[in-house]
């Protein structure tokens, strides 16, 4: 006869199952996993790494590719080259990535903090259905717009995991990569990006 401390065990054991199959199903496990590593972006252990970045010399920075063409949730054709002049922030991401779901809402914040004005912010769903990703940034209430790839994605900006973040900086150069999730809202980050305004100068 199966002793009450074992039946216990079983009992809970198939709750916690039967939670987690009902989060999976329901798509809601990303949001639950999204906001446990929101938590662990606010200890300060993946703030993004500017500094090694910031050192190098702007001349030392390889030349950005430009040839990203993409597509807004109206349908309307973008490329990226119409940005040439401004710092551009490119996140790859999906509504199925928690970490993507993790970091959404300190790049939302920088977005807002920082003006639209000389920076560019290209949020390039990867999802299969990009409706999804519509309606994704449409409840959680996002200011910056989504884009899908509309041409083969340029080999500088692939990447075997996502999120995945490049940024460009008015010269037209790759200034800064990140794979992964990171805190993008800190004071340090928008010191960086603003760093990275500086145009070449123009011969007399």
């Amino acid at each position: 006869m199966m002793n009450r401390k074992l039946k216990k065990s079983l009992i809970e054991y198939g709750l916690i199952g039967a939670a987690a199959l009902t989060l999976y199903l329901t798509g809601l496990h990303t949001e639950v996993i999204g906001f446990l590593q929101r938590g662990l972006l606010q200890t300060g252990l993946f703030n993004p790494d500017t500094e090694v970045t910031a050192a190098a010399a702007p001349a030392e920075n390889p030349p950005a590719d430009f040839n990203l063409q993409l597509r807004n949730a109206s349908g309307e054709e973008v490329h990226m080259e119409e940005f040439r002049g401004k710092v551009i922030f490119i996140n790859f991401w999906a509504t199925w990535c928690p970490p993507c779901v993790a970091e959404m809402p300190g790049i939302n914040s920088l977005y807002q903090d920082i003006g639209a004005d000389e920076f560019v912010f290209l949020m390039v769903s990867l999802d299969e259905d990009f409706e999804k990703a519509v309606q994704f940034q449409k409840k959680k209430g996002y200011d910056f717009d989504v884009y899908q790839l509309d041409s083969p994605l340029p080999g500088m900006y692939r990447s075997q995991s996502i999120p995945a973040t490049f940024v460009v900086d008015a010269r037209g150069s790759l200034a800064f990569t990140h794979k992964g999730m990171a805190d993008y809202d800190t004071e340090d980050f928008r010191s960086f990006l603003l760093s990275l305004q500086q145009k070449p100068e123009q011969d007399p």
